[in-house]
């Protein structure tokens, strides 16, 4: 017989036999990837956001674009895996689609076509962000049966796509600042709840709530 192969309990046998016998369920612990993929999006955000609201020299952006495939894309792109493992839909869509928005912006710098050396038309820029304002509309509906933390990130995050967006097509420098603007309220959103998530399983209880919207 193998090692660690469960018997067969004898007909009649005791509840404690059979109990015995019976195969042992156990299950993996995973952490919750969550506060990463939280913290990845919220840094990287950051820090494009204070480019566009120029608030810091455009000399400097080649920084945001490493960041943006390491952590913003590549960590962001793990953690939504991650929350397949759990079984976290929402999450898991969220991080791997935003994981993967990052990843885009990179190889759109890298393959020079966000740069003045050639350009694309303002408008294929616009729909762009504004696509990706859709999906996070949609993300936003979801999310209101997750936490209030979460579905602020996400109302903020909306409506910066939809302004950068906007502000893209129409080559308006006012409204791109504007849209940095929410961008960097939209990372300190992020950043709260990531360091909620964090502080929260270190501590074994609530320290920083995130207000709980998931109904019975």
């Amino acid at each position: 017989m193998e090692a660690g192969a469960a018997r067969e309990p004898l007909r009649g046998a005791t509840a404690e036999e059979r109990a015995a016998a019976a195969p042992v369920v156990t299950r993996a612990i995973t952490a919750d990837p969550g506060p990463l993929g939280l913290g990845a999006f919220a840094l990287t955000t950051f820090m494009l956001s204070m480019y566009n609201a120029h608030l810091i020299t455009q000399k400097g952006l080649p920084t945001v674009i490493a960041v943006a495939l390491a952590y913003g894309g590549i960590a962001q792109l793990l953690a939504g895996m991650w929350e397949f493992r759990t079984g976290n839909t929402f999450g898991a869509t969220a991080f791997s689609s935003f994981g993967a928005f990052w990843i885009s912006f990179f190889l759109l710098i890298q393959l020079k076509l966000f740069t003045p050396d050639t350009p694309v038309p303002k408008s294929a820029v616009g729909l762009y962000l504004i696509s990706w304002g859709i999906f996070t509309t949609y993300m936003l509906v979801a999310s209101l049966r997750t936490t209030a933390a979460i579905s602020l990130v996400f109302l903020l995050l909306a409506a910066t796509f939809f302004v950068l967006g906007i502000g893209n097509a129409n080559g308006s420098v006012n409204t791109i600042k504007i849209g940095g603007y929410l961008g960097i309220a939209t990372a300190a959103a992020a950043w709260y709840a990531s360091f909620a998530g964090v502080v929260n399983s270190t501590f074994g209880r609530i320290l920083l709530p995130v207000v709980d919207l998931k109904r019975p």
